[in-house]
């Protein structure tokens, strides 16, 4: 009972914060509808009473008020009803943004390797479209509380013993919450193989894995492991719902005997004339409404443990997505312009939730303006570094270093927000092509010069003069009958946003043109090397891009060759070749390839 007394109590308070005159308005209405249904009972006997001792007068009249206040009834809650609609309905907002703000609110991605976090996010989004039926659980639960309490009272004044016929409905309500901690147990058990069976449906639905699934003829094999997924969730959460419904109907059989007893105590009364005719029509209805009392109670309380439960994940999401702290005396700032270096000293790197070193006590030091590649073999650690100097992963050990200053004594959004990055994986964002570019520099997304400006410097700008609408033409078909774009023209646009940022510290290039030619990409990087070269003479920006192909690297003015995560040389191309080490040796493999 504790998670539905947690559940309602939070639900009515995030209510309160969110629309008082709403909530107040629900609760007024709906107890003054509820307690339609006892009055209505005990008028029911005072007419019954009058009918049978001929006083037609009275029983019409009580007749007509039967009548109003059952109309009455259905008109308050039909009103409470559109009031704490529209409540639960900004509840589920205010709660998705909640978790939206909990999975984002960190400037690292630490908590997307954590499978607990993930399973828990998963459990969280299953649940949020309960909130407002819960929220209206909770108003209900309220007020059948207060209906028990008069139906009991009223009760109370025929016998004595019939009060304790709402107390009857104890075992019911225990066997449900036990019935609804099974099957949230269950569920909890089978949230990997939820999560993957909608993974699955994902594949075999989603157009950018389409073409492998097909190609590769595994429709049907993905077909068959998603159905496996899904019967172990399936098999598990029906065993758990039977067993529940086996203790619901056992508290249930308790009550109705006890209601049982109530009956024949009030036809005994009867029988002896100690309980008139009026009294046992009250009893009776009022024993009606006690029962459906009771079985509204029972499917109110599990909502509400279900949103009991959305509550406790919401907690754990928080504590474990919780935001790094600074004490005054570590938080430092960042120079305007960079004129030292950006140094890395001894820093080594593991992946949460695993124990395989990435980068193993790496040191190296880019000067204020340089441009620089990061070169090496698949798996090397040239992603994660990159990762690590944006601040979206802190050093497992080691410091990484900007004139001098730790990024640990900053706060990660002033360093990210100097940073320009573009990734391999870079974000297809299906919005307008101005949005796409504009969310590089928020500040610019209505200025069409500095987009236009962006565009070009990224190879992208013929892209505008193309597509029907220009730059608020809608790009993809997520949502709406957008402008489809090829994987390279995707790429400019995140190469297009990077550019946005035209005082960055820090550019960061991670494959940034893997989609397109080596020819294409080898004049990009010209134009691109040649832009970096005055934001580096204006802001003593550092570039460190990564790519496979050394007709790029040479291009920088230092190349450092990761192996294993360990930087196993650095200098310049022709210094590097001097040294007749790895890098010659890729480099060489990569020019022989050329020349077949």
């Amino acid at each position: 009972m504790r998670s539905v007394w947690t559940s309602a109590s939070y639900l009515l308070a995030l209510g309160w914060r969110i629309s008082r005159r709403r909530l107040v308005v629900s609760v007024v209405l709906l107890t003054v509808g509820h307690l339609s249904a006892p009055m209505a009972a005990i008028m029911l006997g005072a007419f019954s009473e009058a009918a049978l001792s001929g006083r037609t007068a009275r029983a019409v009249t009580l007749s007509v008020g039967i009548a109003l206040v059952l109309v009455f009834d259905l008109t308050m809650t039909h009103f409470a009803h559109l009031t704490y609609y529209e409540l639960g309905q900004l509840e589920q907002l205010a709660l998705t943004e909640e978790v939206a703000g909990i999975v984002n609110g960190s400037p690292g991605i630490e908590v997307h390797d954590d499978s607990r976090f993930s399973e828990t996010l998963s459990m969280v989004t299953d649940r949020l479209l309960q909130v407002r039926a819960a929220l209206e659980a909770a108003l209900l639960l309220g007020s059948a509380v207060l209906q028990g309490l008069l139906t009991a009272a009223v009760l109370a004044s025929v016998n004595p013993w019939l009060a304790l016929l709402p107390l009857a409905a104890v075992p019911a309500v225990l066997a449900s919450t036990r019935a609804q901690r099974i099957v949230d147990e269950a569920r909890n058990a089978t949230a990997s193989h939820l999560q993957l069976s909608r993974h699955l449906v994902d594949l075999g639905t989603m157009a950018t894995s389409a073409k492998e699934i097909r190609l590769f003829g595994v429709q049907d094999a993905v077909v068959e492991r998603q159905r496996r997924a899904w019967r172990a969730v399936s098999n598990r959460l029906t065993t758990a719902q039977f067993r529940g419904a086996l203790l619901r109907a056992g508290g249930q059989i308790g009550f109705a005997a006890a209601y049982g007893v109530a009956i024949w105590l009030v036809l005994r009364g009867a029988v002896s004339g100690e309980v008139g005719i009026g009294q046992m029509v009250l009893t009776l209805t009022l024993s009606v409404q006690v029962g459906a009392q009771v079985a509204t109670t029972l499917g109110l309380i599990g909502k509400l443990q279900n949103a009991g439960r959305i509550v406790e994940l919401i907690a754990q999401l928080r504590s474990s997505a919780a935001p790094e702290t600074l004490s005054a005396a570590r938080v430092a700032s960042l120079p305007a312009v960079l004129r030292g270096e950006i140094r890395l000293e001894s820093v080594s790197f593991v992946y949460p939730g695993t124990d395989r070193l990435i980068l193993d006590n790496v040191s190296l030091t880019i000067p204020a303006g340089t441009t620089a590649a990061l070169v090496g073999e698949n798996g090397a650690g040239k992603s994660t570094l990159v990762k690590l100097l944006c601040g979206l992963y802190r050093p497992t050990s080691g410091r990484i270093l900007v004139d001098g200053i730790d990024l640990q004594d900053l706060r990660l959004e002033q360093w990210q927000a100097r940073v320009a990055t573009l990734f391999q994986d870079f974000a297809r964002l299906e919005l307008r092509l101005r949005e796409n570019v504009g969310i590089g520099r928020l500040d610019f997304m209505e200025d069409d010069d500095r987009l236009r400006q962006a565009l070009k410097a990224a190879r992208a700008d013929t892209l505008v003069s193309a597509l029907p609408d220009g730059l608020d033409q809608l790009l993809g078909h997520a949502y709406g009958d957008g402008s489809e774009l090829s994987g390279g023209q995707w790429q400019s646009l995140g190469l297009a946003r990077a550019l946005m940022r035209t005082d960055p510290l820090l550019l960061l290039l991670d494959e940034p043109a893997a989609a397109l030619d080596a020819a294409a990409e080898h004049t990009l990087f010209e134009r691109f090397a040649a832009g970096s070269s005055v934001v580096g003479a204006t802001n003593g920006a550092v570039t460190l891009f990564v790519s496979h192909r050394f007709s790029t690297v040479r291009l920088a003015q230092q190349i450092i060759v990761l192996g294993r995560g360990r930087v196993i040389e650095a200098g310049t191309h022709e210094a590097l070749m001097a040294e007749q080490g790895f890098y010659r040796e890729l480099f060489t493999l990569q020019a022989e390839a050329y020349e077949k």
